[in-house]
């Protein structure tokens, strides 16, 4: 037979182990509910991505497809070079945003497809680019 303490030291690890387990159950859970996932273009079209999830859009701005850019509301078209998403953005548009720059919306997709953004990120100058996009401005601009 087992001594009582060895009993009772078992039993207070079970519900330690119980209570930390459940802890981080919950911060996941929590973590998982506030990720936005990046994708490029191709990347948002092949996953099928519900409508009304949150994600981070990259890609450069596609020429010729900034319409009213001077109001409050514009669009444009994110590409990487093989798909388009046609992007809708409600708000004050970035300084440095422009046509064949890198950038980085953060929204949803709605019901027809439409890309609607909460945020824009543009590039910031000559030499950077975010990591995502390393590949899509090599690719468009012959890899120099």
């Amino acid at each position: 037979m087992k001594p009582a303490h060895r009993n009772r030291r078992i039993g207070y690890v079970a519900v330690g182990s119980i209570l930390l387990i459940g802890a981080a159950f919950l911060v996941f859970s929590a973590l998982e509910k506030n990720i936005s996932y990046f994708y490029t273009p191709t990347d948002a079209l092949a996953a099928k991505i519900e409508p009304g999830q949150q994600i981070r859009l990259g890609g450069l701005v596609e020429e010729g497809s900034i319409e009213n850019e001077n109001g409050a509301e514009m669009t444009f078209a994110v590409t990487d070079g093989a798909e388009r998403i046609m992007v809708s953005y409600t708000g004050i548009r970035p300084d440095l945003f422009r046509e064949g720059q890198g950038v980085i919306a953060q929204g949803r997709l709605d019901a027809t497809g439409i890309f609607v953004a909460d945020t824009i990120l543009a590039k910031h100058d000559e030499n950077y680019v975010p990591k995502e996009l390393i590949g899509i401005v090599n690719k468009t601009d012959g890899g120099s």
